[in-house]
Order: C-alpha cells, then structure tokens, then sequence
C-alpha cells in the first residue's frame, strides 16, 4: 500500500518571533495573553480583568489601536502598544464577483499568500478560510492540489482572514454608538479553503475557540464546519476538542477511484475512514455529518456510484452535499451534465438522505473551494501532463 507523503517540521514550520519585536495579540489564547500580560508588569490580581477588557476590544468591537481602549489607563495603554501589537494579514486583492461572492488575497509573514472566500446566501453569509499555505494532500480535481505545502497557518492568520472579512463587510459595532442591528453578515465558517485542517490541528484549535468565544466573535460552534479529506488520527479530536460540524471531502465509492481522486484514502480507505466517522462524538440527527461528493463526468457520477454511496454511508446520520465541478484552466476532468447530477441526487433522496445540489458561486472570479490562489500554476501545465499526474493518461 502506497503510503500518505509524511508532514515534515521543516515544511510546515512557521515564522517564530524576533527578539526584541512587538508580538501581536491576535491568535493568543485567553491563557497566553494572560502570561504575556504578566510577562510585561501587570499585576497578577489585575491580569485575569485586564485580559477580558483586551479580548472584548479586539474580536468583539474589531479595534487595533491601543489607544482607543479607553476603559484602560493611558500609561497601561502607552505600555501596550510598545510591547504588543494588533497585526491581520494584508489584503492584496479584492475581488467581487456579479453573485456578490467575494474574495480576498492575503498576505501573510514571509510573503506568502492565502485566498479567503465570502459567500452571501439569502439565510447566511459563510466564509470558506484556509488553514495551511498550499496543499500536501495533491487530490486531483482541487486547484489548491497544484500547489506545494510550504507551512501551516498560525492561529492569528486563520483567525485573522475572519476579521479582516468583518473590516470589509463592516460588520464591527461603531465606537460610542448603541449596537447595530445583530443580523450577521458572517454568520458561518467553514475550513474548506487551502489546506487540510487537520493536519494543522492545534492551530486551527485555538483559532476556532477565538471564534466561538461569547465575548468576542461569538460564532456558535454549529455555525463552524471543518472539511477533512480524511485524516482518521484526528476525527474524534475534531468533536472532543473543538466541538464544531465536520465534512468529509469523500468523492467517490470504490478505494480504485478515491486512491486517485483523494490519495490519502490510500493511507486510510474508505472502510477505515467510515468506522471512525460511525465513531464520532458528536454524531447525532441534529449534527449530521456532511459528505462532499464533487460530480464528475464519467468518472464517479453513475446510477451504480449513487446506490453503492448510500449502502457505504448505512447508519450515518449524513447530507451529502453534491457539487458540480468548477473547471479551472488545465483541469483534467469536466462536470456532469445537469441531468446527471439531478438523477444522482434523486437516487440518494429516494434513500432517505438530503442530497442538495450546491449551486456554483463566484466562477467569474474562480472563487470556488479548491480553486484558490493561483489560477496560473497549473495552467503552465499540458492537459495530457495533468492527466498523467492524476492517473487518467
């Protein structure tokens, strides 16, 4: 069995510190700011109250200068913002697509750049957020799989794609006036941008918890849904550790066609992976688990793949979200026709399971999952080297 490429500290390292530079207090954990408080002279007895006025200031009014923290003195303020900081990622690119899909380039410590998306629905306004530059797991129809893992995100990058998303939506209260009407503008997130999430766990950990966090951003963890590709080590501490929805980025009913569409099935098959989500903590009829079923044409979109989909997932309280593929330049694959998706999608229904077919967003701007960063890379690519790489040649 071919082994999954191994995650090596030396390509998923991240920036550490220079001495004697301010450290940014986004990302922190309620803890860490709290020793990092002591750290500079607060007092212990004033440290737990100081860390609550800090937090409300940053995740819940959106603020970044100490010095508009007025419900702290001015030599407390002064002393902050010589030895801390209240760093986001910088926005490189805006884009805005006719659907009002928006999505945004940033770039983070050491140049790199991530892509962040922002989906406006009619009931919710969802942000799809990366958690690791690149890719390693190279699934052959995801844009982001053209792309090499350089290093994984810090808390503060993933937490901050989220307010840097609240800054353009101006979705913070406004500084001495009543509070605006509660409706979110983003009022979900899902970890189904660049990157797998659970290879990146603890980062992604505090990030969620900043997010959930009642005295700041304040995200209800059933609002949060992290996608896997399937990293089974990892599942259980998804519902035991952060307590948020979980995906599974699943695209096929046969190990043969998963091992080439999702190669870390061949580390962990199909049969390993359903035992751990019939495992999982958290699985309920109210928190289903959500299976990702991208329709390609002719390669997993048969009446045959549908009924073999729903006897593999027996048992699982489960949707199974169907995605018609987003072509981007040099893809290897095409989506199913509409026909074909539509009677797919009516086999899984008959079986008693939710079969929504997701509509495509943002493709004017290839604002799709997976289709994130760089439109170019790939495209340098012949079509036949791209069907090799992804095992059709």
């Amino acid at each position: 069995m071919t082994e999954h490429p191994p995650v090596t500290p030396e390509v998923v390292a991240i920036p550490r510190p220079v001495a004697g530079e301010a450290a940014n207090l986004v990302g922190k954990t309620r803890d860490q700011l709290h020793d990092m408080l002591i750290q500079a002279g607060t007092p212990e007895r004033q440290a737990r109250m100081r860390v609550g006025q800090i937090w409300q200031w940053i995740y819940h009014k959106g603020v970044r200068d100490f010095a508009l923290m007025t419900n702290l003195a001015k030599d407390y303020r002064a002393m902050l913002a010589e030895r801390f900081t209240i760093e986001l990622p910088e926005v490189v690119t805006r884009q805005v697509s006719q659907d009002g899909t928006r999505k945004y380039l940033m770039r983070i410590a050491g140049g790199h750049e991530v892509e962040t998306v922002y989906i406006p629905e009619e009931d919710r306004g969802t942000l799809c957020i990366s958690s690791q530059v690149g890719c390693t797991l190279t699934c052959s129809f995801c844009h982001t799989g053209t792309q090499k893992l350089v290093r994984n995100l810090t808390p503060a990058e993933i937490v901050g794609q989220i307010m840097v998303a609240r800054d353009d939506l101006g979705e913070w209260p406004e500084l001495g006036r009543a509070p605006k009407n509660e409706t979110r503008l983003l009022s979900n997130i899902v970890l189904m941008g660049m990157g797998e999430p659970l290879y990146n766990f603890d980062a992604v950990r505090d990030a969620m918890k900043i997010a959930m966090d009642g005295e700041g951003i304040s995200l209800s963890r059933r609002r949060i849904t992290l996608s896997t590709s399937g990293v089974v080590p990892e599942i259980a501490k998804t519902a035991e550790e952060i307590g948020c929805l979980l995906a599974v980025s699943f695209h096929a009913t046969t190990d043969e066609v998963r091992d080439r569409l999702v190669p870390i099935n061949r580390k962990w098959n199909i049969a390993t992976l359903l035992d751990a989500l019939r495992a999982y903590p958290k699985l309920s009829n109210s928190e289903r688990i959500t299976f990702e079923y991208v329709m390609l044409d002719g390669v997993n979109d048969s009446d045959e793949d549908a009924r073999r989909l729903v006897q593999l997932i027996k048992g699982i309280p489960a949707k199974i979200n169907l995605i018609p593929f987003n072509e981007w330049p040099g893809a290897p694959y095409r989506r199913s026709p509409q026909a074909r998706i539509r009677a797919f999608a009516d086999i899984i229904y008959k079986a008693g399971y939710a079969s929504p077919i997701r509509t495509p967003r943002g493709e004017d701007i290839m604002a799709a999952c997976g289709q994130l960063k760089s439109a170019t890379e790939r495209g340098r690519k012949s079509r036949k080297e791209i069907a090799g790489e992804a095992g059709l040649g």
